[in-house]
């Protein structure tokens, strides 16, 4: 609701209250309007002041009731808007912790917006699919300008108060005190004319070349948007800020929202916006909860492990403001580590003030770099981050058993591992925990978190609590190979290397994929990795030349068609990017422009030949099927295991993690779309060619589901089986 508030002899407040954000609903617009209306004849009030409560201005529309938009006895927003804007009263937005969405809107409608300097705004809602549908794609580019106004709303990002002001999207920042400030504000505007406030009477500031920037802008967001429609109906809405009278672009606006509204990736979107917040509620399947368990703090932790992906964790750590104890095996790499790590620290500190954010104190100030164990004495966590080998990290844990108090927490960042092998060196298995970073750690926002059997509930609460403290979203996973990202992975890789075998290319591969929606194809993703990353995963797992007993067929492994392309190719000292040469060419080592590569394709021909293979055309939607579905079909077996016990965190991991397009919601979502019976019939039919591959043999959850009737995919959960190891 909105509540009215005397500010002061002349000034009325109306404060949002919602709580915990003001969200936007219906019950709460239509109680802004009530009190709009009752300022406006108020002959004692001459100006007001609209607020949130709590220390929140509004963070939008709650997306909850995004399903009964344009029902009837819904409110709309936009007359609100023009309500407040068309006040013969000065109207001040006083503006504390966010402004989002239809929170912004309403802000737009004020004639003066005054803020709290650590506020921020932004029109996100090309995010969940949609387009600020309150006047902001009319409003905003009057106010600021089109370059502006098209970076805010086709990115949706969040800008902070002090980059607000340099727009003009604020008059006045503030330390403290923001209604205050707000309120002697509207008494000082209260006799001023609002004629030039009203941003619904301005025209679009025009540049020189307008249709020329317009043209080249359009280019840009439909490539940065990567299939994604949202962007580019946002780009459309705010054109017409240029070229329409006001009423004229408010009602494009609003068509173009409708069109968004009801279509399939604006579904998508929204899916993924809440299986993030779903996917936090899995309780264990021992039926104890770590969402009841009570976190411990950590207040100094330890990484041990000072390569690219330790220097990562150490990062995020210290961006967190947690001490950090970093740890390495010899001094040359101590001093390699310490270097890469300042530059890295400074790099965040010029990125955070490009943003307009302060930093609390000086990051390297919490940083201790040492060779001695016995430094890790009071730590409260230690993230063990060295190379994928069970020995190696088996000999730290049992030295950290040792070294580190009783309470401390042992994690392991590990791709693959057993954590339960891990654990079992140690003297307290309960503490040991397995997190999972992505490269580069202290960018990449997913963080697999992984119990083994006698990790407590506890420390499972504060590996969650400190990804939140870091920023990241954590996913609670069972332990298995691969554990739920990496597992599902190896199937889909497969198939990528398996459809070159078959007469397939890396172009045709990686263009199938990418205008699916991911950003890079598989094979431009391993040449930025480095094939030499995965080629030591394989080599640790024996699936490598160098292991195989003798006798063993080269295209087989266990009895199973194995590709030994990347192998090859790594053997060959193709690394990738790093090297100028993998799956593509590069015009420099560590160039960042893939060109097709005679040699690859001489080399896949030979190998063929080498292998009596026949090449054959393979079709775009055989590239996807065989890919895609052979991934989906090892995220049902992942459900049937219970590694994870909602297909909503399958799909959190795999949007934040693996690149999957979000504007189609996950591989279970995708699946749930396109139709159980249908990738059912699909994996049979490649099942049967290739009788030698057990990854396209349908899951038997698949088979179940689809048997059942193909439910949606909110009851998946309810029809699985009781989780059992898969290691």
């Amino acid at each position: 609701m909105a509540q009215a508030v005397r500010g002061s002899a002349r000034v009325a407040v109306i404060r949002l209250c919602n709580p915990p954000v003001n969200a936007l609903s219906t019950t709460t617009i239509r109680a802004l309007e009530q009190e709009v209306n009752r300022a406006n004849i108020d002959p004692t009030v001459k100006a007001v002041v609209i607020c949130g409560a709590n220390g929140k201005f509004s963070a939008g529309a709650d997306i909850k009731g995004f399903p009964n938009i344009g029902q009837p006895g819904m409110a709309s927003l936009e007359p609100v808007v023009s309500l407040i804007e068309n006040s013969e009263k000065p109207m001040v937005a006083a503006i504390e912790g966010m402004a989002f969405g239809g929170g912004l809107e309403v802000a737009l409608g004020c004639h003066y917006r005054i803020a709290n300097v650590k506020a921020r705004v932004g029109l996100p809602e090309v995010t969940l699919g949609l387009l600020p549908g309150a006047g902001g794609t009319q409003r905003l580019p009057r106010l600021i300008g089109v370059p502006a106004a098209l970076d805010i709303i086709t990115t949706g990002k969040h800008v902070p108060a002090t980059e607000a002001l340099k727009l003009g999207i604020l008059d006045e920042l503030v330390e403290e005190n923001t209604v205050e400030a707000a309120i002697s504000l509207a008494e000082r505007v209260s006799d001023q004319p609002l004629g030039p406030r009203r941003l619904c009477l301005k025209e679009t500031p025009k540049l020189p070349n307008m249709e020329a920037f317009l043209e080249e802008a359009f280019v840009k967001v439909k490539k940065q948007a990567n299939g994604c429609f949202s962007p580019e109906m946002c780009f459309q809405a705010i054109k017409a800020s240029v070229y329409l009278p006001f009423a004229e672009g408010i009602h494009k606006e609003r068509e173009l929202f409708l069109i968004q509204m009801f279509s399939g990736q604006a579904k998508a979107l929204q899916y993924a916006f809440t299986a993030q917040r779903v996917s936090e509620k899995w309780a264990l399947p021992t039926g104890a909860s770590w969402k009841t368990a009570a976190p411990q703090p950590i207040r100094k932790a330890a990484v041990i492990g000072l390569g690219t992906m330790g220097q990562g964790i150490v990062v995020s750590l210290l961006k967190a403001k947690i001490r950090v104890v970093a740890l390495e095996q010899d001094r040359k790499h101590l001093e390699l580590a310490r270097g890469a790590i300042m530059a890295r620290l400074e790099r965040v500190a010029l990125r955070m003030q490009q943003n307009g954010l302060k930093l609390d104190g000086y990051m390297p100030d919490l940083l201790h770099f040492t060779l001695d164990f016995g430094a890790l004495k009071g730590v409260d966590l230690v993230i063990e981050a060295v190379f994928e080998n069970m020995a190696v990290k088996k000999e730290i844990f049992h030295k950290l058993s040792a070294a580190c108090k009783p309470e401390a927490i042992l994690a392991t960042n590990t791709s693959y591992l057993d954590i339960d092998e891990i654990a079992s060196v140690t003297s307290h298995p309960h503490q040991v925990i397995g997190t999972h970073f992505f490269a580069p750690a202290h960018i990449m926002p997913l963080l697999e978190i992984i119990y083994g059997q006698q990790t407590s509930p506890t420390v499972i609460a504060t590996a969650m609590k400190l990804s939140k403290t870091m920023g990241k979203i954590g996913v609670v996973v069972g332990n298995c190979f691969g554990f739920v990202g990496n597992r599902m992975l190896n199937p889909y890789l497969e198939q990528c290397y398996f459809l070159l075998e078959d007469g397939s290319t890396p172009e045709e591969v990686d263009k199938a994929l990418e205008e699916f929606g991911f950003k890079l194809g598989p094979f431009r993703v391993a040449d930025y990795t480095g094939l030499d990353v995965g080629w030591r995963s394989r080599e640790g797992q024996g699936l490598t030349g160098a292991k195989l007993p003798l006798g063993t067929p080269p295209r087989q492994r266990d009895g199973r068609r194995y590709s030994p392309l990347p192998d090859i190719l790594y053997e060959n000292g193709r690394y990738g990017q790093k090297r100028g040469k993998g799956w593509y060419q590069y015009d420099k080592p560590g160039g960042n422009v893939a060109k097709s590569d005679p040699w690859v394709h001489g080399f896949l021909s030979e190998y063929r030949s080498a292998h009596r293979i026949v090449a054959r055309t393979i079709t775009q939607d055989e590239i996807l099927e065989r890919c895609l579905y052979s991934l989906i079909n090892e995220g049902f077996r992942i459900l049937s295991d219970r590694i994870v016990s909602l297909p909503e965190a399958i799909d959190t991991i795999y949007i934040n993690g693996y690149g999957w397009p979000r504007h189609n919601g996950g591989p279970m979502f995708y699946a749930s779309v396109v139709g159980l019976p249908r990738i059912l019939t699909k994996l049979q039919k490649y099942a049967e060619a290739n009788p030698d591959i057990p990854s396209l043999q349908p899951s038997a959850f698949l088979k179940k589901l689809v048997a059942l009737g193909s439910p949606p995919l909110k009851e998946w959960s309810s029809l699985q089986g009781s989780q059992h190891s898969r290691l």
